[in-house]
């Protein structure tokens, strides 16, 4: 994997760049749908690359663990080939999904210990299997297997945490270095700084991350409860040690107003599944603010969804997917997924036109705030 930065903000951190994998190259800041078991719910390949201009999705580790099973991906020759998405895949290690079972999951050294979501069934994850599942997955960028701590956590067991988060990261190297891709072209390995909202503990993890000299790295552990400012110094903590000439990925970020925000301290990559989670449930993202399509009001708006969103939306009326959420159909989620994946691509590429032309702090001032507004 190469990173080719290409501008800088002078009022700022932001940047642009370009990722190139075996797989196609990926213009930065992106904004990666999340396609947690090979597949982004509810949307397309097709509408994937056409209508939402996707450069590249995710896919989970856990989750493809338990189904379809390794023997299956193996055999079909990698994820690539099992769902026919011929664009870059990056891979979750899988750390965020078990820690998040604490009931059903003890903690080792060696590893973690928990039980299927699905069935009950015992299973073991440790850097080496992992790092040996994400192989056999055959994404393009395989994230380090990590603690993900709860955000709430106290300093003690913060510092514990992140200590064996590195511990498994010099783990997740050596299988690595031990070990080739399966299926003929290169993987990359990033590893993920954790430390909870402690900034010597986010200072120490991004130190030792950045003397890896990964292809790219990671930010862990935020945007699970602590305040939104808190979030933005962490951000700001790591990226001053991070190497510039390397890739940023905040994990699991977020609300549109977050990803300009974290554009504005040096981040590079996002994921979230807020735009197809929120999709379905009825709330659409626009330069204007969010909609509730079940509201009333929208029930004799004959106008389109969002004339400035993507093609679909001069389709559909607000009052055509009003109806379509209050009777229930499938079709609703659908295009509330596919307009929500298409504005937040159209977000960053924004980002990136206006980091180019030198006014990305103005502009994302003038926007922010009517981001987050109710219409």
């Amino acid at each position: 994997m190469k990173f080719e930065l290409q501008h800088t903000d002078s009022a700022s951190d932001a940047r642009t760049g370009i990722i190139t994998t075996d797989h196609g190259r990926i213009k930065t800041p992106i904004f990666m749908p999340v396609g947690t078991c090979g597949a982004v719910k509810g949307v397309h390949f097709n509408e994937l690359r056409q209508q939402i201009k996707a450069q590249i999705i995710l896919g989970n580790t856990y989750h493809l663990y338990l189904r379809p099973g390794l023997e299956v991906l193996r055999t079909a020759g990698g994820l690539h080939k099992f769902n026919g998405w011929n664009r870059p895949i990056l891979t979750d290690s899988g750390g965020f999904q078990v820690f998040s079972l604490s009931g059903i999951r003890k903690l080792k050294e060696e590893g973690c210990e928990f039980r299927s979501h699905i069935d009950g069934s015992k299973h073991f994850f440790t850097p080496e299997n992992v790092m040996d599942t994400e192989r056999i997955i055959g994404a393009d960028i395989m994230m380090a297997f990590d603690e993900c701590p709860p955000g709430q956590s106290d300093y003690n067991y913060a510092k514990k945490s992140l200590q064996l988060t590195q511990r498994w990261l010099d783990r997740c190297i050596k299988r690595c270095q031990e070990t080739e891709s399966l299926y003929g072209y290169q993987q990359s390995l990033f590893p993920i700084v954790q430390g909870c909202t402690f900034k010597d503990l986010r200072q120490e993890a991004a130190k030792y991350v950045a003397d890896k000299g990964a292809d790219g790295n990671a930010i862990g552990g935020l945007a699970v409860g602590e305040p939104t400012e808190v979030m933005y110094d962490m951000i700001e903590v790591v990226n001053e040690i991070l190497p510039k000439d390397k890739p940023r990925y905040l994990m699991g970020v977020g609300t549109p107003q977050n990803i300009l925000e974290a554009i504005e301290r040096g981040v590079d990559m996002f994921d979230c599944v807020m735009p197809t989670r929120n999709g379905r449930n009825a709330m659409l993202f626009t330069y204007n603010g969010t909609m509730n399509m079940r509201n009333k009001k929208w029930e004799m708006d004959f106008s389109p969804i969002d004339p400035d969103g993507c093609e679909t939306d001069l389709i559909y009326t607000k009052a055509y997917l009003h109806h379509l959420f209050k009777a229930q159909e499938f079709l609703a989620m659908q295009i509330a997924s596919i307009h929500n994946l298409a504005f937040y691509l159209r977000l960053v590429t924004d980002a990136r036109q206006h980091i180019e032309i030198g006014d990305f702090v103005q502009w994302k001032t003038s926007i922010i705030d009517q981001l987050g507004q109710r219409i």
